[in-house]
């Protein structure tokens, strides 16, 4: 495979294009970014890629090298979860990177990082409202809920607290300030104290999990029987919706139960080549620190319908959606409630 020349390169690139082997034909990648993944496919022989990415700065930033790979390589601005109409037809690989790109975090001005100080805003994309936005707007018990469900944060009663007497705050450092004033001061080796709630905030400003499952089942519905949908995640609330997305949709689980009945039988619309998720091999660790937590599934699509997948029996975390009215969708459908 060709070396890249990317700014980032994407953790297991090789142990992806070796587990979705032999790559061909049409494949889209949900998650471009800064393109590592899209011209790794092409590399390794697909025909045409399609990268979409809802941040309209990561497409611009592709422009001085995409033109290099003509009309092998196509640019949408769009979210992962409408890529089966994005794609325009059956497609014979999907690839998602979940989660915000080191792109994005290095931008002070995108507001992802505690580590860098600038506009709270935590946005993916140019639309809806932004993280200061919403927690100015949402009371406490909400902002508690999204902690405590989404960054796994024990703190999230005391820290939700405190960021409402804070008032409105405009700056990711005011913010990070406000955090770790609720907490133990960190020893050596341990994650800054507001790595957790940060990373919750993100996940309820942009809907990820509401996107999430929406885009495994566009995934589903574009690919041809034999084709491969590899998904890339790093922490483990994202890959366990992925694992049991893979598990359920290839009959792993299910069934009735003695107080219920059986339910009926649904093809399977993935196999699993693998039984385990791959992580990253000691070489990668030592080159790229990032890879610590990324774990890779891949699922193999059959020939049957695709199916609807219950948010509940995937252990979804889930909120009521504690915007205010205004800044709702004016639609929303099964898990998706916002788009990455």
């Amino acid at each position: 495979m060709e070396a890249l020349d990317a700014p980032h390169v994407p953790v297991l690139i090789d142990p992806l294009i070796r587990a979705v082997a032999p790559v061909a034909g049409r494949w889209v990648d949900g998650t471009f970014g800064a393109g590592g993944y899209s011209r790794a496919l092409l590399a390794a022989g697909a025909d045409e890629v399609i990268g979409i990415d809802r941040d309209p700065t990561a497409l611009a930033l592709a422009q001085p090298w995409a033109g290099e790979y003509g009309v092998r390589l196509k640019l949408v601005q769009g979210v992962f979860s409408d890529l089966d109409g994005l794609a325009g037809g059956l497609v014979d690989g999907v690839v998602l990177d979940l989660g915000v790109s080191s792109m994005q975090l290095d931008e002070a001005e995108r507001g992802f990082s505690f580590m860098r100080d600038g506009p709270l805003d935590m946005r993916m994309g140019s639309d809806g409202p932004s993280a200061a936005e919403m927690l100015a707007e949402a009371d406490e018990a909400a902002i508690a809920d999204v902690l405590h469900h989404f960054g796994e944060e024990r703190a999230a009663r005391r820290i939700a607290r405190a960021i409402k007497r804070a008032g409105p705050m405009s700056r990711t450092s005011e913010l990070a300030e406000v955090v770790a004033g609720c907490l133990p001061r960190p020893k050596p080796g341990q994650s800054h104290p507001a790595t957790r709630s940060f990373q919750a905030i993100r996940i309820w400003v942009n809907d990820e999990f509401g996107e999430l499952l929406a885009g495994l089942e566009a995934a589903e519905r574009s690919l041809k029987p034999g084709g491969r949908l590899a998904v890339v995640s790093f922490h483990s609330l994202e890959d366990r919706v992925v694992k049991r997305f893979f598990a359920e949709r290839a009959g792993a689980v299910g069934g009735g139960s003695r107080h219920a009945p059986e339910a009926a039988k649904v093809a399977p619309a993935f196999t699993l080549p693998f039984r385990r998720a791959i992580g990253p091999d000691e070489a990668e660790l030592a080159a790229n620190p990032r890879a610590r937590s990324a774990l890779l599934r891949v699922g193999i699509r059959s020939d049957a319908s695709a199916g609807r997948t219950d948010p509940d029996a995937l252990a979804v975390p889930r909120l009521p959606d504690a915007r205010p009215s205004h800044h709702r969708p004016a639609q929303q459908s099964g898990a998706r409630r916002r788009g990455r």
